[in-house]
This record gives structure tokens, sequence and C-alpha cells, in this order.
């Protein structure tokens, strides 16, 4: 059976229609490329304020910063009201959106039981544990200092530090303080907690507690520190030469030794990587919460030197704020 041949001149005929062929395919492929959406990029997100705060407003800010720049946001406070969050959480559920960010502690429990099929991630919720905060879809950052970092920049301070002492309400903070003292036990520290039930307990209880610690472990407890107590509690442990170990750049403003604080626009930024992850599926919604991943170290030179404490020049330089 004659096969037919294939001569040059048949070639060179055909070589252009497979050039073409092959340059169209090409161009149709570069076309679908152009075409794909990026999911994180061209995301629809919506961002529920518990209200119109100011802190709340420099996480959103954060947030935003860390997405890319083609993201859709949509923006609903609820000023405060829940009612009106379940009402805005309707017509999330109506639109576009991919993905949630749930500012405060409102609109984070409005988002829990009112979004379902797409993630949530909440942000500035300082307890997260005792709202439940837990769904399938849903995870979030903690706006909590762990106890390891603060007795860890407590020793950067203060190497030689033993005996610790805190003052704390059992209802409000005696769950940290559990945990501080199995965490200080473990790390050669001895925590000596005093509780107090109201806020007229707090200064003969202070008093006999700066008599027995090297320094002073304040906690967020509302027993604890309200305005008015607050400078009493500050002056008092001065004026008996005891350093006071904070939880925010203010109080270190204030007159504490030293403090570790987090940034609500570090909060918000760190929100924002999550859902960039969330979105391009590198990272699935899951009931577990984190910490926030960068603290910012602050340092009073002035009590410092009022209580002949010697910083070393490391620390110093370490430190995010000095006063």
């Amino acid at each position: 059976m004659n096969q037919p041949r294939t001569t040059a001149a048949s070639t060179l005929k055909t070589a252009p229609r497979a050039l073409l062929l092959a340059c169209w395919a090409l161009a149709l492929f570069c076309l679908a490329a152009l075409g794909a959406p990026d999911r994180a990029g061209a995301a629809e997100v919506v961002i529920l304020k518990s209200a119109d705060l100011a802190a709340y407003n420099q996480a959103v800010a954060g947030f935003k910063a860390a997405m890319p720049s083609s993201t859709t946001f949509v923006e609903y406070d609820m000023q405060g009201d829940v009612a009106r969050g379940q009402k805005l959480a309707r017509k999330i559920r109506a639109s576009d959106a991919t993905l949630l960010l749930a500012v405060g502690v409102k609109a984070a429990l409005v988002a829990k039981l009112e979004i379902v099929d797409i993630p949530v991630i909440f942000c500035m919720v300082l307890d997260p544990a005792k709202h439940d905060l837990k769904a399938p879809n849903m995870t979030g950052i903690r706006l909590e200092i762990p106890i390891n970092r603060q007795f860890s920049a407590m020793r950067s301070v203060l190497p030689s530090l033993k005996r610790i002492g805190v003052l704390y309400d059992p209802e409000k903070t005696g769950h940290l303080v559990e945990e501080a003292r199995l965490l200080a036990k473990s790390m050669g520290i001895e925590l000596v907690a005093k509780q107090v039930n109201t806020e007229k307990e707090v200064p003969p209880a202070l008093r006999a507690l700066l008599s027995q610690v090297e320094a002073l472990w304040l906690v967020p407890d509302s027993t604890v520190l309200t305005e008015d107590s607050l400078k009493f509690v500050l002056g008092t442990a001065l004026d008996l030469n005891v350093p006071i170990i904070g939880f925010s750049s203010e109080l270190v403003r204030s007159g504490a030794l030293v403090g570790l604080s987090v940034s609500y626009e570090d909060v918000g930024r760190q929100a924002g990587v999550l859902a960039k992850k969330m979105l391009t599926d590198e990272y699935k919604p899951s009931s577990a919460t984190l910490p926030p991943d960068r603290l910012r170290l602050a340092l009073n030179l002035k009590t410092a030197k009022f209580l002949g404490i010697t910083i070393s020049p490391e620390v110093v330089n370490n430190a995010d704020e000095l006063y």
C-alpha cells in the first residue's frame, strides 16, 4: 500500500497553519490567566464594627492595609446595638461577601449567631473564651498579652526577681491568676496573690501585699483598678520602692516600670494577613484563637532612676516606647 510522501513543499505549506493554531491557543491561555480572578485580591470583605471607637478604627485601618489593594470593603457600624447588628447581618448574608471581619465583642457575638456560611475573623475581643466565641467558620485574635511574655519582660528588666505580688478579684481574674501561678513556679518565681472582692478592700490589701514582694504585677481587673484606685495603687507602690509591671503603655507612662502592650493597628494587620490566607485556602477557619503576634515593650526610665534600678542598654534599645 502506497503511503503519501511528505515533501519539503507540503511541510512548508502546513507549517503556517500549525503555527497559527499554536499562537491562538497560547493567546487564549494568556487571556484566561489574565481574566482569572485572584480570590484574595478581588474579594468583597465586610467589616462589622461593634461601635465607632478610635481603637476599633485603628484595627480596621491595619486590616485594610494588609489586604490586597483590589479588595472591596463594605463597612457597617452596629453603634453598640446588638439588634441593629442582627439587621445588618441579614444584609451581609444577602451580599456577595466572601469574608467577614468582626471588630469588638458585640460584633463577634452577632457574627457567631448570624453568619455561618462564610469565614469570620474577629479581633479586639479581650476574653473570647468568656463569650464562647467558637464556631466552625470562625477564628480570631485575642486582645491579651500571654502571661509568659509578661513574665519574660519582667525578668529582662529585673533579672533577680523572685517574688511578685498581684491583687485580684477571683470572680473576674481568678482563672488568669491561677494560670500565672503555675507559670511563675516553672520560671522559679513565687507569685503572691491577694484576693479582694470590693474596691474598698484594695487599700489595706495593697499595703499588706507590698511588704511581702519585690514587684507588683497589675492585671486588667475592674475591681482592683478603677479611675479612683489607679493613682493610689501606683503612688503607694512607688512610695514603698516596689516596681510595677503594667499591661499597657498608659500604665507605664503613669509610673509603672515596665509593660507590654498591643498596638490595635498591629492586631488589625494580623487579622488582614490571616484573611488573605483564608481567601487563598492557605488557612482553614477553626475555633482556635491566636495571640497577638507583635507586642510593644514600654519602659519608664524616670521610674527606674527613682527606684535605683539599672536597666541593661540592650533592653532599653529594644524598647518600643521610653518615658
